[in-house]
């Protein structure tokens, strides 16, 4: 247990030394002036106990003037008073703008990292919390870091040289500092540990009072707390979790109390009071101290009781300071396995032909796909269907590199993907995914999604895109049209969309990318039967000289395909054309007929409704 301790404390420091080789390699300037400050504060409190009170009191014991000891006051005052504005200027200038630097130079770094890591990274929970940590408040957290940590050295340096100048005046004196060294090593670590385990009890309570919170002004939950009475239960769990935070709280009131009252006598009250009974009797009683030894004593006693609380202070946050600074420093160093700027071949634009050969693939551990063999021939028009599970959605993902095969190889033109320079590569490949996300941007924007497309084509391209998807009227309809906003979380004459026209949007996106392989993933899922064969129809026509590939799970939009792949459990079952399947009596035909007699059906009990 205590060789753990040992080595997080290590890494922490360690953590702590890298976060100021960061701020310093983005801005050097502000790191000195951190550093200047924290050593000038330190200075400040040391120069008035040691010097400034011994010369005043000797001064005034030796009869020098008074004339010298304005003139030493007021060079005082003028130094302080420096010191005093230069920590201005660094909280209102300095500071400032270091975070603003600081913010740019690392959410470069960030925003780099985060788009460069392969997609596996944001769907595994555990690289995913530590990359939120390490994103959120990152620079205002790295700042304090750094400061912190010449907190840690100076105070170390400070509480030595306080040491030394109290044994100077009286080597028994320094005696006394066990006194807040037990109060702030001791008794405030263990103040700090019931806080830990007071608020970790906490969590649970208070995640459901912020729950709750959040759904009380989120517009999602309106309509149902005013047509249901799910707000009484919401009420009553408010209610539980405040209880449940008082209940935590009464747990740890008892040692809270009792440790704060030691640390506070610790601290403050035994060398307050003990150094000035001890100082007492030795300049009253027996005569051996002079009262400059006494008032440089306790205003020494004053500035090192300070240093020391600031010191264990800086300690603590950097020792809580490191964990963030690992999260940070774990997802900056990481090394990709598929990094976004992997630099290889040129593919090139012709597609000649796409090959999965004896594919497999495992998602952490658990097998998705096992000894795939498909192969698409450019130019022509292939369907993937299957249950939901079958692995056809991570053919996409394989095929556009967001992952890589655990077995087998993936080839394009008979090389193998890896071979090739990722960004071009995936530029072969136009996509519209069923979980596509809208940004709060234009329309226009969003069917581009910053593709360069020339000027005076651009609005061109966007309609077309949008009428071949089917929903022009609608985006015509909208205020500014195509450059009308989606969403309204910057604009408040944005436009909502329903989940068949935000479909369209995406399925819009893939038409608008010149593109020699077009991939369609469920684009018809929201989509009622009419609308749906008017999209694939659009989509046969519009891709007629492009490589396309979609996924459907109603086989009736596959019947035009030039070839259909049945996946069953991460593996072909059956392949051919749609009437060769339907040939076979097999899967894929009696899923054609399952799907046929509910449709018949449904259409039976729509003309019930009517005549009804």
């Amino acid at each position: 247990m205590k060789e753990k301790k040992s080595k997080t404390r290590v890494n922490a420091l360690r953590n702590n030394f890298y976060a100021l080789r960061l701020v310093w390699k983005i801005c050097p300037g502000p790191v000195l002036h951190m550093a200047i400050a924290r050593l000038l504060s330190y200075f400040g409190w040391l120069f008035y106990s040691a010097f400034f009170m011994r010369y005043v009191i000797n001064a005034l014991q030796s009869g020098e003037s008074f004339k010298t000891i304005m003139i030493f006051i007021g060079i005082t005052i003028a130094v302080f008073a420096s010191m005093a504005l230069y920590n201005s200027y660094i909280q209102g200038y300095i500071a400032p703008v270091a975070n603003a630097r600081l913010n740019k130079g690392l959410y470069q770094q960030l925003f780099k990292k985060s788009s460069n890591v392969e997609l596996e990274c944001f769907e595994n929970s555990d690289f995913y919390d530590k990359y939120t940590l390490a994103m959120k408040n990152a620079d205002t957290n790295l700042y304090n870091t750094v400061d912190q940590l010449f907190g840690v050295i100076f105070g170390f340096i400070a509480s030595i040289f306080a040491f030394f100048f109290m044994f100077q005046v009286d080597k028994f004196s320094v005696l006394f500092i066990i006194f807040p060294i037990i109060g702030n090593f001791f008794f405030r670590r263990l103040l700090n540990h019931i806080e830990f385990n007071r608020q970790k009890d906490m969590a649970p309570h208070n995640r459901r009072v912020d729950y709750i919170n959040r759904v009380m002004y989120l517009k999602d939950y309106a309509k149902e707390i005013r047509l249901t009475n799910i707000f009484n239960l919401l009420k009553r769990q408010y209610t539980d979790a405040i209880q449940g935070l008082v209940e935590v709280i009464k747990k740890y009131i008892a040692k809270s109390v009792l440790f704060h009252w030691f640390w506070v006598q610790f601290t403050f009250s035994f060398i307050f009071e003990g150094l000035l009974i001890y100082g007492a009797y030795r300049t009253l009683v027996s005569s051996t101290m002079s009262l400059a030894q006494l008032a440089v004593i306790t205003s020494m006693m004053v500035s090192t009781t300070w240093i020391l609380i600031g010191f264990t202070d800086s300690v603590t946050a950097s020792l809580k300071n490191g964990l963030f600074v690992e999260y940070l420093r774990s997802f900056l160093e990481y090394e990709e396995k598929i990094p976004e700027d992997y630099d290889g071949a040129d593919p090139g634009r012709t597609i000649e032909s796409i090959e999965f050969r004896n594919v497999g693939f495992a998602y952490k551990d658990a097998p998705v796909l096992s000894n795939l063999n498909m192969k698409f021939e450019g130019g022509k028009t292939y369907a993937l269907v299957g249950h939901n599970g079958a692995g056809k959605s991570t053919i996409i993902k394989l095929l556009l590199r967001f992952y890589d095969p655990t077995q087998g190889e993936i080839l394009l033109n008979g090389r193998n993907i890896k071979e090739y320079n990722l960004q071009k590569y995936r530029a072969l490949f136009a996509t519209a995914f069923q979980d596509n996300r809208m940004f709060s941007m234009s329309v226009a924007d969003n069917v581009t999604l910053g593709e360069d497309l020339p000027a005076d084509k651009r609005e061109a391209i966007v309609t077309e895109a949008l009428k071949l998807s089917g929903v022009y009227d609608k985006v015509t309809s909208l205020p500014k049209g195509i450059n009308t906003t989606l969403t309204r979380e910057f604009d408040d004459e944005g436009a909502v969309l329903s989940g068949g026209e935000f479909q369209k949007i995406v399925v819009s996106r893939a038409f608008a990318r010149s593109c020699p392989v077009k991939v369609f993933d469920e684009p018809s899922s929201a989509l009622d039967p009419i609308a749906e064969y008017q999209l694939f129809d659009n989509i046969l026509k519009a891709c007629k000289e492009n490589t396309l590939l979609f996924i459907s799970h109603r086989l009736s939009s596959v019947q035009n395909a030039d070839h259909v792949f049945l996946l069953e459990q991460g593996q072909v079952k059956e392949e051919g054309t749609h009437r060769e399947l339907l040939d076979c009596k097999g899967l894929y035909a009696d899923m054609y007929q399952k799907q046929a007699e509910n449709y018949l059906a449904d259409k039976s009990k729509q003309r019930e409704g009517i005549w009804a």
